[in-house]
């Protein structure tokens, strides 16, 4: 079995233990839950180009990154970079995150917290809601296009907006107009390999004007620059950061002037 089946796997097993251990009343009483979030829309529209920071311990294709990361010192730090956003990997078992990794981050940042997650059941979105994110993932390739629709209308109706994950053409199909931003994810999650050009080819399908993100496999301003005169508003970086000595520095480096767009 390659690894996305083997997450899928585990994560229907760990929402139907969710479904008994919570109710969705459980969810509308936290505090978080009524809290206006910020939007990630408005912060990719009012920059040049945002780069959206990554918040994880270890992952399948990368091995352990990070054990002992703490998200509240990273996501402080993160934000004082100059960061638009903060992605949190809140999937334990393959990624060593927690949702309580993304209560304790949004409890500590004011930048937009996206809850990067497979996310397969809308009782997953009022858990998000709960612990606080701003912003959900949903994978093109672990929904149908009718369950993307679903999710997407429930995400937005709790307050949350929507980054739908494509990694190829026919991904691309299940995106709905509701969306608030598509991400195009360099990274082939049955594979586990990377390759950027990915980005740079599946862009000519987004819909002209639609917010767009590029994910993976970001290493370099030229990278982030090649990114920007195609035609993407930001980029989630994760691995490169982490791996660097100095990620205030790592994130720094990503960034660029206009003057040094063609």
């Amino acid at each position: 079995m390659k690894i996305l089946d083997q997450i899928i796997v585990t994560k229907k097993k760990e929402v139907e233990f969710l479904k008994k251990k919570y109710s969705y009343t459980d969810f509308e009483s936290q505090p978080h839950f009524n809290a206006k979030s910020i939007s990630l829309s408005e912060r990719l529209k009012s920059s040049e180009f945002g780069i959206i920071a990554e918040i994880k311990r270890k992952s399948p294709s990368a091995g352990m990154i990070r054990e002992e990361l703490n998200p509240i010192d990273q996501g402080k730090l993160y934000e004082s970079s100059g960061a638009a956003a903060i992605s949190c990997l809140t999937d334990h078992f393959y990624f060593g995150g927690s949702i309580d990794d993304l209560t304790a981050l949004k409890a500590a940042v004011s930048i937009p917290v996206l809850r990067k997650e497979f996310i397969i059941d809308e009782i997953q979105l009022f858990e998000s809601k709960a612990a606080g994110a701003d912003v959900v993932l949903l994978i093109a390739e672990v929904l149908s296009k009718e369950e993307a629709l679903h999710l997407t209308i429930m995400a937005q109706s709790l307050g949350m907006e929507v980054i739908m994950e494509c990694h190829s053409y026919n991904e691309l199909k299940k995106v709905n107009d509701l969306v608030d931003i598509i991400g195009v994810n360099n990274r082939d999650l049955q594979a586990q390999q990377t390759n950027i050009q990915i980005s740079f080819e599946l862009h000519k399908f987004i819909p002209e004007g639609k917010l767009c993100i590029s994910e993976s496999g970001i290493r370099s301003k030229e990278d982030i620059i090649q990114l920007a005169e195609t035609g993407y508003h930001g980029a989630l970086v994760g691995e490169y950061i982490l791996s660097q000595t100095d990620p205030s520095k790592a994130i720094h480096d990503l960034q660029f002037k206009s003057s040094e767009l063609c």
